[in-house]
């Protein structure tokens, strides 16, 4: 079964590749580029991990906040409640597996932004071609999080959330989904025959 190729819209992507060119005047990073296909790797753009925000969100060259499309990792910076269920191993993992100075390269679906004005985007390593948002998924780091109109690889991505909640990965055996979609720890689930 082979991966789909995604485009962005060109307008979109040049207008990002814009952005990221002109962000870094006077810097000594070289300008974002909008490159080929290269292996199995969509077209998209490619820069470099400057740090990982959570186990969804990373910054780039130039300080552009990247929310990766598609998935949803526990929230780790809520500064009204502790650290969701795994999502401090959802953040560590991100950060394993883009490491600063990693480069990347980031393919967007129809929506460029999202309401805080985080770039949208799904991510591939560029060194081996690891697509980062499904490997989130696969592992039980993330769930699935499917907001129309970016919905290139919802159904990749059902199936392999389905798969790693089948298989008791990651969060799936550490926490239980709560009827509000978030996840507690196995322990604070309601217990049956109660309340």
């Amino acid at each position: 079964m082979g991966r789909r190729r995604i485009r962005a819209p060109l307008a979109s992507l040049v207008a990002v590749v814009a952005l990221l060119a002109g962000c870094g005047r006077g810097s000594s990073e070289p300008p974002a580029t909008v490159a080929p296909a290269t292996g199995n790797l969509p077209s998209g753009i490619d820069v470099v991990v400057h740090k990982v925000i959570d186990g969804d969100t990373i910054e780039v060259s130039r300080g552009e906040r990247v929310r990766l499309i598609g998935i949803d990792t526990p929230e780790t910076h809520d500064p009204n409640r502790p650290a969701g269920c795994f999502g401090i191993e959802a953040s560590r993992f991100t950060a394993s597996v883009l490491a600063p100075g990693t480069p990347v390269r980031l393919v967007g679906d129809a929506e460029q932004r999202d309401r805080y004005g985080r770039l949208l985007a799904y991510v591939y390593r560029r060194a081996d071609g690891l697509f980062v948002n499904a490997e989130l998924l696969r592992r039980g780091y993330a769930q699935l999080l499917t907001i129309p109109p970016n919905v290139a690889h919802t159904d990749e991505f059902a199936t392999l959330a389905r798969d790693a909640r089948a298989g008791s990965q990651g969060l799936w055996a550490a926490c239980t989904l709560m009827p509000d979609g978030r996840v507690a720890p196995a322990s604070s689930s309601p217990r049956a025959g109660s309340g």
